[in-house]
């Protein structure tokens, strides 16, 4: 077994951002850093991913959001504090930072950040997000938000947005 991990590597990065049309299809995709100030925490993306629709000119279509990182997350929940704090006891309860994980041992990985619990917690939340978009406008329900969580920051996060759709 070895202690490394293992690394996806591309024929060549990916651009920051990117613009195709043909007719009046577009697809356009960037990549946006967030930036965390705690271990764990949920941040609200949802404003800068509406921005980012409405400026893309786009009225019927998609917008898929990405994350670059295990440890950062893309989910759709509601944005109210009381139920933040209930989420990330949750996290907290499902996954216990402190239990023995072989990801944290030195004799079993090269990781040095002891986060194995941050990387479990991933797999809960998932890592990426498909809106669509209608009128002109993200297709989210009255509560619904676009939420990032931060699982083992402080961090700057890395999230690549594309969107897909007719231009009116």
């Amino acid at each position: 077994m070895s202690k490394s991990s293992v690394v996806t590597a591309r024929q060549a990065p990916v651009a920051g951002e990117a613009k195709v049309s043909t007719g009046s299809l577009t697809i356009q995709g960037e990549t946006f850093e967030v930036v965390s100030h705690e271990r764990v925490a949920l941040i609200d993306l949802t404003d800068t991913v509406m921005r980012r629709a409405h400026e893309s000119g786009v009225r019927e279509g998609t917008v898929s959001l990405w994350s670059m990182q295990t440890t950062c997350t893309l989910f759709i929940n509601e944005s109210q504090q009381a139920l933040h704090a209930d989420i990330l006891q949750f996290l907290d309860e499902t996954v216990d930072r402190h239990k023995y994980y072989r990801h944290n041992d030195p004799a079993l990985s090269d990781c040095d950040r002891q986060n194995a619990d941050s990387h479990l917690k991933a797999l809960l939340l998932g890592h990426s997000l498909t809106l669509q978009i209608a009128g002109g406008e993200l297709v989210l329900g009255q509560w619904q938000r676009v939420l990032m969580g931060e699982l083992d920051g402080p961090r700057t996060r890395k999230v690549r947005v594309q969107i897909m759709g007719i231009v009116a």
